[in-house]
């Protein structure tokens, strides 16, 4: 819906910019027959002036040739010499140039553009009244363009202001979010981890209480991953590989048994946080394990320079199709039934918020699978590490 109101807006501004250019074209085409017309007085006044005896009045020629100001005239003989010219600015010609050379030469380019009268003066003479467009019907042919130019400039400033400030409200909600779901976690967190105590010290032996010890840290993990929401992270050199080790560990035991996973990866150490991004991996995996429906292959492929790291994760799902390729990072986007769609989104503001990196969908194809690419700078490669996971069966 916001895609085709947005196609619908950009429709409609088209629309106006090239209403708004024809009918400019129309007032231009106007004002040069005009002209014209005008022109065609002043040659007939041309005329009259050099055919006429020496009792005829010529007051009236005469005002109708001095009331042309603003539409440059030369005039020239049938051997294309400059006889006057009128409303011609010659204090842009170079010093010491040759002024009728220059006349002689703008009278030719009018001729060229077909705008020239013939004056008969005699039986074999005539006169050629060649002339310009005025400064105001020049102005007029520009003055469509440059105020369009204007406006798409103030439509692009105002987008960007209301992009930015849609942004920065966005970021304190979010910021907000994970700041109060933080919060929040943090009393019961507190005494969950206070009863696995007592129960530990009650009963030493009960093989129960470690895996209850493992899902308290682990909605410690999520809180503090909440908490860095908002604030800048701690940045660590962590080798890639034991990274992916750690959320292979967490989705083992929470995936289905037909879904693998592998990856192959040299040794890379990446300038990271751990602790978020462990979390883009996961949501990718999520992610993925979703759009296979529960059964499939996800494969981690990595490779590095002095520069840049660049991990790919593909999985054998269902594959994006073309017109939702823009729209899987938006909050709120989802196939499911069930979701709020911030997954991705997450993984979005986390790698390239806090990573200053890049993350983008880097091939989908219906039916076959979807391939995500995340880039990360300043990482070292060092010797390749090769590894084949597969995970057991329970569900998300």
């Amino acid at each position: 819906m916001k895609r085709q109101l947005k196609i619908a807006l950009i429709i409609a501004a088209i629309a106006i910019a090239a209403a708004s250019l024809v009918v400019s074209h129309y007032l231009v085409r106007d004002l040069e027959n005009e002209e014209r017309a005008r022109m065609e007085i002043w040659a007939e006044a041309m005329h009259t002036l050099n055919t006429a005896d020496e009792n005829a009045d010529l007051n009236l020629v005469l005002k109708v040739l001095e009331q042309n100001h603003n539409i440059p005239v030369i005039v020239t003989d049938d051997n294309g010499e400059v006889q006057i010219s009128r409303n011609i600015d010659l204090s842009s010609i170079t010093k010491g140039s040759d002024s009728i050379a220059t006349l002689k030469k703008m009278a030719a380019n009018m001729e060229v553009q077909k705008r020239v009268i013939k004056v008969q003066i005699g039986e074999n003479d005539f006169l050629k009244v060649c002339y310009d467009d005025s400064l105001l019907l020049t102005r007029l042919e520009y003055y469509p363009y440059i105020q369009l130019a204007v406006v798409m400039l103030f439509i692009i400033i105002a987008i960007f202001a209301l992009l930015t400030s849609k942004r920065a409200e966005q970021n304190k909600v979010w910021v907000g979010l994970s700041k109060e779901t933080a919060h929040q976690l943090g009393t019961p967190i507190s005494s969950l981890m206070a009863w696995t105590e007592i129960l530990r010290e009650n009963y030493p032996d009960d093989e129960l209480i470690p895996e209850m010890d493992k899902d308290v840290k682990r909605l410690q993990l999520i809180a503090d991953r909440f908490s860095k929401i908002g604030s800048a992270p701690e940045i660590q050199d962590v080798e890639l590989g034991e990274l992916l080790e750690h959320v292979v560990e967490y989705m083992n035991r929470r995936t289905s048994q037909k879904v693998e996973i592998t990856y192959s990866t040299p040794e890379i150490k990446v300038q990271v946080n751990p602790q978020l991004f462990e979390w883009v991996f996961e949501n990718l995996c999520k992610n993925a394990v979703d759009a296979m429906e529960g059964k499939g292959s996800i494969h981690i492929s990595a490779h590095a320079d002095e520069h840049l790291t660049i991990i790919d994760v593909a999985d054998t799902g269902k594959g994006i199709t073309s017109p939702n390729l823009q729209d899987v990072f938006n909050p709120g986007y989802t196939t499911k039934k069930r979701g709020w769609g911030l997954g991705l989104s997450l993984a979005k503001r986390i790698v390239e918020e806090y990573h200053n990196g890049k993350i983008y969908v880097l091939n989908s194809e219906k039916g076959k699978g979807t391939t995500f690419r995340i880039e990360l700078h300043f990482s070292r490669k060092t010797k390749k590490n090769r590894k084949h996971l597969q995970i057991d069966d329970n569900t998300i």
